[in-house]
């Protein structure tokens, strides 16, 4: 018999709380993404984080803890090598990742492998080469691309490889032969991207190019079982919101919402909070990383923060007893900090059900996994062969 009969597991994407040891291994010296903020603006309007313990975990600006925290919280570490969402979900969910994938958000792709690549694509010459909007791109570039024969390749704040193709000059089977040759390349691990991701497009001139519904995804799958999958197999609900879906390639997930942003995603998971299930929501909310942290905006990432805390109080109020809910992220991203890439960083997990009886801080762990093990001894199901990850769901009640 579970503990919880539904567990909402929510990550807001890039939420660090302070550098962890190895942090300057990965070239981040002194980052804090929640702290930094707060010593930007001085005080958040956050009261149902703060009632959960956040401000406990980690004061900053004019901000101190809250008396009587209603939740259990703690920081927790990544014991994989990265610092890109791919890796801390995987982890989350059990995986040690000992290879990280790769990020070009800063640099590019190597010349070696546009140079690759471009044998590969007929010898099409290679355009962009840089992380970029999918649309502003298309305007850049796309009519280049159209009369020169070329080809539009450029990245992200994530780990992946995206090529545009026009419908009409170049179609969608030959812009899926070139993706197909760039998922090839992307295998090794100085190259290895967590996607490659065919963007094809209609329209002629600037103005009026559309990307169309053709989209075609080349995912790694987890190289191996995950919490999700034992959950899946057990015959649990598991629904993902947001990201999740994609992070996981669908692997373990048996029915998936994308969201607009991440207030939208909030609006979702409190609709499905209304629905009877049983097992795990998973929500990944990405604003925070995409729109705040990569454009080093703290003014714009603090304020999400209080939008999502507006959510995180209907939330909360529609709890049943035997609900749990655990808020984390997945690594940091410094809105202060040098550069536009993610930072190594410990991150929060709040946990809060009505029926819970202790409260307040617990230690440290070593790795994202033990929210991964917790969900799995809940529901009784044995985490699968080769996962990494201690529960700690008696402190949880």
């Amino acid at each position: 018999m579970e503990t919880y009969k539904r567990v909402f597991v929510i990550v807001l994407d890039s939420l660090g709380i302070g550098a962890m040891p190895d942090s300057e291994k990965f070239g981040d010296k002194g980052v804090d993404t929640f702290g930094h903020i707060l010593d930007k603006m001085g005080t958040l309007d956050i009261p149902n984080l703060q009632k959960l313990g956040m401000l406990n975990l980690h004061k900053g600006g004019t901000m101190e803890g809250v008396e009587n925290p209603i939740g259990r919280y703690m920081r927790i570490g990544e014991t994989s090598n990265g610092k890109d969402t791919m890796t801390g979900h995987w982890e989350m969910m059990g995986l040690h990742i000992t290879t990280p994938f790769q990020t070009f958000t800063e640099t590019g792709f190597p010349k070696e492998l546009l140079d690759e690549l471009s044998k590969r694509c007929d010898g099409r010459k290679i355009i962009g080469n840089k992380a970029a909007s999918g649309t502003e791109i298309l305007d850049e570039l796309a009519e280049q691309e159209i009369n020169d024969g070329d080809l539009i390749v450029y990245t992200s704040a994530d780990s992946v490889l995206q090529i545009c193709g026009n419908e009409e000059t170049m179609g969608v089977d030959t812009l899926y032969r070139y993706c197909e040759a760039a998922r090839e390349l992307t295998m090794k691990p100085e190259w290895k991207v967590g996607r490659v991701i065919a963007r094809p497009y209609t329209g002629k001139k600037k103005g009026e190019f559309v990307r169309t519904s053709n989209r075609h995804d080349y995912a790694l799958k987890p190289y191996g079982k995950t919490a999700l999958d034992a959950l899946k197999a057990a015959g649990y609900d598991v629904i993902s919101v947001g990201k999740i879906r994609d992070i996981f390639d669908g692997e373990g997930i048996t029915k998936a919402y994308k969201s607009k942003s991440s207030v939208h995603g909030m609006e979702q998971t409190n609709e499905i909070a209304k629905e009877d299930f049983t097992g795990l929501c998973f929500v990944n909310l990405v604003d925070f990383d995409a729109l705040w942290g990569h454009r080093r905006n703290p003014i714009g990432y603090g304020e999400e923060l209080e939008k999502f805390d507006v959510a995180l109080g209907t939330l909360l109020e529609q709890l049943h007893e035997d609900d749990l809910v655990l808020v984390t992220a997945d690594h940091g991203n410094d809105p202060t900090y040098k550069g536009t890439d993610h930072t190594r960083e410990m991150v929060p997990l709040l946990a809060y059900s009505p029926s819970m009886k202790g409260t307040g801080v617990l230690p440290d762990a070593k790795t994202f996994a033990v929210i991964g093990a917790s969900v799995a001894e809940n529901f009784g199901v044995q985490m699968p062969e080769g996962t990494i990850g201690r529960s700690i769901l008696k402190e949880l009640q």
